[in-house]
């Protein structure tokens, strides 16, 4: 009986020892099931993100690369070189170098905001002589050169703000570009953050002698280095001011210009080179400005004008040579201008002999063309003689082989007087609702 009742203890105890290790074995299933399950679903999926495509689309006749925040480091090869405006914010972009944008010729504003830029070379932005804005603020920017900006003789907006702005003898030179009066609206509220004592001053009101000591100057020699010459272009036109508002103007008067300047934006639409000191206009001075509509050249002093002149301005429709040297026009410099509607003559001491017919016939044949102040100043014979009524006298005192000249028109110089007292009619000028308005009459 004992032996009996052992074997069934044994028997329940081999049992339950297997159901410990089945419930056992069950449970550690489970939690590794569910451990596995966990790390499926912890564990990160890997994708590949494309980077974005650059949006590039046309306003207002610009076309616009928009490259904002693609997270770039350099500028892709790719890009339409026709581009006039580049938005490039939010960047990682640290470093600008040579020539990085010399292909981008038509250039007139470029966005570097808020990127990591901490290098600018020199010659950085060489070829952007379009360029008339340019945003650097936001970035990590503490000395730079004024040799940078030398290729961008057009800009007259700049950001610098909130770049550690270093305020010593490196920066100098950019300090007093700033501080001339004509960059007035380049670089406000940049401030410095190094020295201490100069921490949270603009750049604009640094006094710029006490950045460099002398000993900074001196090289290993011992001599007093001098401040290097930087090249300038032929013509600064910085000194001119650009409104885009009601149209594209170029204010340059009263600059101390003595020709016409080589690096006019080609989108201007009304040109002022009034009050200056030109002499003469030389061969195809506008050929690159195809939409200038208004041209002033009044109070210049202008003795000659090339019949090449003119060459390109096919949409020219009002020219102001009033109060200037002029005594004639020679053959061929009114031809190109297909659309002039008004021009200006009054103030010149026009002299009335055979070369004086060119510029009388030709209006007389664009009959469209309002003028005025067409009077002979000399010879003292003809002084105050409207142009016309010299031309007439001439033919009548004239040889009849001079008539072969203009054979279709002198039949009809009777009716001259009457013409020209038709078309002589005072043009005034006005602005309405801030656009300037032409007035015949």
């Amino acid at each position: 009986m004992q032996v009996v009742t052992i074997i069934i203890l044994l028997f329940f105890c081999k049992a339950s020892d297997f159901r410990k290790t089945r419930n056992g074995s069950s449970r550690h299933k489970a939690s590794n099931g569910r451990a596995n399950g966990l790390r499926r679903v912890s564990s990160p999926v890997k994708r590949n993100t494309p980077v974005l495509p650059c949006d590039i689309y046309t306003y207002l006749h610009d076309k616009y690369l928009d490259c904002q925040e693609r997270k770039l480091t350099f500028i892709l090869p790719d890009w339409p070189e026709d581009l006039k405006h580049m938005l490039l914010a939010r960047n990682r972009i640290r470093k600008l170098k040579n020539s990085m944008f010399s292909k981008y010729k038509k250039l007139k504003s470029l966005d570097l905001q808020q990127n990591e830029i901490s290098k600018i070379e020199d010659q950085a932005f060489f070829g952007l002589n379009k360029l008339t804005t340019l945003l650097l603020q936001h970035n990590q920017l503490k000395i730079l050169s004024e040799e940078v900006f030398i290729y961008m003789p057009l800009l007259n907006y700049l950001r610098l703000y909130d770049n550690p702005w270093h305020c010593k003898c490196e920066t100098e030179t950019l300090i007093a570009m700033l501080q001339l009066p004509r960059n007035r609206n380049l670089g406000n509220y940049a401030k410095c953050v190094y020295p201490t004592e100069l921490t949270g001053q603009k750049l604009k009101l640094i006094k710029v002698e006490q950045l460099c000591s002398k000993e900074e100057r001196r090289d290993p020699t011992g001599l007093v280095v001098p401040k290097p010459e930087i090249p300038r272009p032929e013509f600064d036109s910085s000194l001119c001011h650009i409104y885009v508002f009601p149209v594209q103007t170029l204010d340059c008067r009263r600059k101390e210009l003595k020709k016409v300047p080589g690096n006019i934006p080609s989108d201007i639409v009304k040109l002022d080179l009034s009050n200056n000191k030109i002499k003469q206009l030389r061969p195809k001075e506008f050929e690159d400005i195809n939409d200038l509509k208004v041209l002033n050249l009044s109070s210049n002093g202008i003795v000659h004008i090339d019949p090449a002149a003119f060459a390109g301005l096919i949409n020219l429709e009002e020219l102001d040579f009033s109060n200037n040297s002029l005594q004639n026009f020679e053959y061929g410099v009114l031809e190109d201008l297909y659309f002039l509607k008004v021009l200006w003559l009054r103030e010149n001491p026009w002299r009335c002999d055979y070369n004086i017919h060119y510029l009388f016939y030709w209006l007389k044949h664009h009959y469209s063309v309002h003028y005025n102040g067409l009077e002979c100043r000399k010879p003292e014979e003809y002084k105050g003689w409207r142009v016309g009524k010299y031309v007439r006298s001439y033919y009548e005192e004239c040889p009849k082989d001079k008539l072969s000249i203009y054979p279709d028109t002198f039949e009809q110089d009777t009716e001259d007087e009457e013409w020209e007292r038709h078309k002589e009619h005072p043009v005034q000028t006005g602005k309405k609702h801030g656009v300037i308005v032409t007035v015949i009459g």
